[in-house]
């Protein structure tokens, strides 16, 4: 602004202002200047700051906050309080994934991807070309019927029930397979009239959804090899508290422990992880008897999709010849402490569990491994849907969880000092998705490299999906030695098959 330029009524104002009632034109015009540049310089702060304040507002969704305790020094005490964000972060992950900050400097640390996605940056669309199954599971942006028609955008009802961990929440017209229909599809308008038509994505053929052949011979020693640890031949087809619908074939290793009552029900009691032929690793609180308890009233079934359904075709089930509940195994403290055991399969004719699409072993982890705080990974169980259900889930389920900071568990406003060495937390940024009662001894595995590794057992928590009350796991990597010496199993527990950096 040219000061010269400026109404009289401000010079007015400025004298009226400051006082001086008598003052030559040079320094009146001197002041009038420095006041001008002044006010411009504030009016762009203002502007600038108003216009970050925006945005950070529509930005921000803040998931996970606490207060930190206070710490003094000599000479002053000092309160933190602390928030932790996911930020769309200006494009830094895309397809609708947010962006994790360090809790120090706030600074972008990981992408948290929509389910469907993948990648650094959440740029990877997980079988987007093709769909396998039913397609329930697809996540690609085919956005046209088969006949040609354009998708309408699925309404506000649907996107809350069905697409709320969808792209953008549900907020797009792709097809998408919502009410277990033979394929994907999507709703249309046909003569001002809205129907619903099947879309023309191609299903994903055989040769995409089966593991590569090997040409090692197969082993002849009933253990089944170490490197066959951690690997599906199927990806998978179909959608725990805030989980989905999953087929055994993308959970190979879980095991179903069925206890035997005095009225010879048949009942069951935990889940549980297949780590060799022949044993099972799970929850020594599925046990309360502790090492009194008595085998023979035991069962595992391998393979199992349904706890109301029996299918010879995927289903192996073996007796339990042996029990071994951890020695320290501690519940008084109102936690699991060491909350870890074993289970013996009986063999039959010599053999355990055979390899197939539906059994499989998964891989241990080396002693003492650790991985980054919120990393994904997946939980599976046959446990209650939702907190004060009298009945358990009878389908397989899955849900992915990401992994806490050991001091964010620890904190009073989490668990305090409940949490052990022994334990880690795991739960979702909305506390929508975790374990429940049933679940318990069940795997949490993660995926590094192509493998899944067992580094969770399901253990305890507060409730179901409560906010601050994350899951509780057993943490398997403190336990290798304990496994190698009850089992003999030293080339599993060596946790070989990691990925070396």
């Amino acid at each position: 602004m040219n000061p010269e330029e400026v109404p009289i009524q401000l010079s007015a104002s400025t004298l009226l202002l400051f006082g001086f009632q008598s003052v030559q034109r040079s320094n009146m015009m001197m002041m009038m200047r420095s006041f001008c540049v002044l006010i411009c310089s504030l009016a762009a702060l203002l502007t600038a700051e108003a216009g970050s304040l925006r945005e950070r507002g529509r930005d921000r969704l803040s998931v996970f906050s606490s207060s930190f305790p206070s710490s003094s020094s000599s000479s002053s005490s000092t309160s933190y309080s602390f928030s932790t964000s996911f930020e769309s972060s200006g494009g830094v992950c895309l397809n609708g994934g947010t962006s994790v900050p360090t809790l120090t400097s706030g600074e972008h640390m990981f992408c948290l991807c929509p389910e469907g996605f993948t990648g650094e940056k959440c740029e990877t669309v997980k079988s987007g070309d093709c769909y396998e199954g039913l397609g329930l599971y697809y996540k690609g942006r085919v956005s046209t019927s088969a006949s040609g028609r354009t998708c309408e955008e699925w309404d506000s009802d649907t996107r809350q029930l069905y697409l709320s961990a969808d792209v953008n929440s549900g907020r797009h017209n792709y097809c998408r397979n919502l009410f277990y229909r033979r394929r994907p599809w999507c709703y249309v308008r046909r003569n001002l009239r809205l129907v619903r038509e099947y879309c023309g994505v191609p299903r994903c053929t055989s040769e995409s959804i089966q593991a590569p052949p090997s040409s090692a011979p197969a082993p002849a020693d009933p253990e089944p090899a170490a490197d066959t640890c951690g690997r599906r031949n199927r990806r998978k087809l179909l959608k725990i508290v805030g989980g989905t619908v999953a087929t055994v074939e993308s959970h190979p290793w879980v095991a179903a422990i069925f206890w035997r009552s005095a009225t010879k029900e048949k009942v069951f009691r935990c889940g549980g992880s297949l780590i060799s032929s022949c044993w099972v690793l799970t929850a020594a609180h599925c046990f309360p008897d502790g090492s009194h308890t008595k085998n023979r009233r035991f069962s595992v079934v391998l393979g199992k999709n349904a706890l109301n359904e029996s299918d010879p075709t995927t289903e192996q089930t073996f007796r339990v010849e042996e029990i071994i509940v951890h020695e320290g195994f501690d519940s008084s403290e109102g936690n699991y402490n060491n909350d870890i055991a074993l289970l013996k399969l009986r063999a039959r004719d010599g053999k355990c569990a055979e390899v197939s699409n539906s059994v499989k072993t998964v891989c241990l982890p080396p002693p003492q491994q650790s991985l980054h705080p919120g990393m994904t990974c997946e939980i599976a169980g046959y446990g209650k849907e939702k907190h004060g259900l009298w009945y358990k889930s009878q389908y397989l389920r899955e849900a992915q969880v990401n992994l806490l900071a050991d001091n964010m568990c620890r904190h009073e406003d989490y668990y305090g000092n409940l949490i052990t060495e022994n334990m880690f937390c795991a739960g979702r940024p909305d506390w929508s998705q975790d374990a429940c009662e049933g679940d318990s001894g069940g795997p949490l595995a993660c995926e590094v490299g192509d493998r899944l590794f067992l580094f969770g057992v399901i253990s305890w928590g507060d409730g179901c999906s409560k906010a601050f009350r994350p899951g509780v796991y057993t943490k398997v990597t403190n336990y290798n030695q304990w496994i190698e010496e009850k089992t003999g199993l030293s080339s599993i527990t060596a946790g070989s098959m990691f990925p070396q950096k």
